[in-house]
């Protein structure tokens, strides 16, 4: 299978975005659309291997570029420095993801009817509030996301959700797990939620240790998360997947 990639500006009023588009050459055709939001270390190359994960299961791949020209915070007060005011204002946040939707539904290569998005820590949050927004999407999965609800009144969906959670995850304490069932149900969503024990924040990324138990990657929670997610989206997209990534 042949993986293309390349780089995509959009906007979000005078703020210039840019994605990381993956696809594979192999399909013809408009194909489903899987979106991915970034962690708070911004688009890097982490969410450029998840689109290109995507890419090799038959969908297209477009990592969001959610803080704005493609700025890759290094220091801990550089990442809180840009993701800090997003997540204070949370209608400022949703209005930069639905710019980063609308400029993937808007691609050729991208089936507009068939969209799903995944998200990593800050991502995480970011997935479940494009599902607050009221954004289409078949699916969403937030790998060890932030989980607190914003301060506007979501709106109801279908979204088929998975919440993927590492039960240990001082980011997101067993209050904010059951608040966001609570939240997902009075929506109207179907949703999933898979807690991993013996599991904090950063499950899914390699070689993440704080050394204070904060961070840590599992790499069985790693690998069962991933496999219940390209279930999720072989069900809500049938049979348009053909790869095993």
């Amino acid at each position: 299978m042949s993986i293309a990639a390349k780089s995509v500006e959009y906007k979000d009023d005078n703020q210039t975005c840019i994605g990381y588009l993956a696809w594979s050459e192999t399909f013809a055709g408009p194909r489903p659309c899987v979106l991915i939001n970034h962690a708070w270390g911004g688009r890097d190359d982490f969410a450029g291997d998840k689109a290109m994960r995507m890419a090799a299961l038959g969908y297209v791949g477009f990592a969001l570029d959610n803080y704005g020209d493609n700025a890759l915070p290094e220091s801990v007060e550089d990442k809180q420095a840009l993701m800090n005011p997003l997540v204070e204002d949370r209608k400022a946040l949703l209005r930069r993801l639905t710019a980063g939707f609308r400029a993937a539904a808007d691609l050729e290569i991208v089936d507009e009817t068939h969209m799903a998005a995944m998200g990593f820590c800050f991502g995480g949050l970011c997935t479940l509030d494009m599902v607050r927004g009221g954004v289409d999407l078949k699916a969403a999965i937030s790998f060890h996301g932030l989980l607190a609800a914003p301060d506007y009144e979501a709106k109801k969906s279908k979204t088929k959700v998975l919440v993927a959670h590492g039960w240990d995850d001082p980011m997101a304490p067993p209050e904010h797990v059951v608040a966001v069932g609570k939240e997902l149900t009075a929506i109207g969503c179907d949703w999933q939620l898979h807690a991993y024990g013996g599991t904090t924040h950063a499950f899914t990324v390699p070689g993440a240790d704080s050394g204070d138990g904060m961070l840590l990657h599992n790499p069985d929670a790693e690998r069962r998360s991933w496999a219940a997610t390209k279930a999720l989206l072989g069900e809500v997209f049938g049979a348009d997947g053909a790869g095993t990534a």
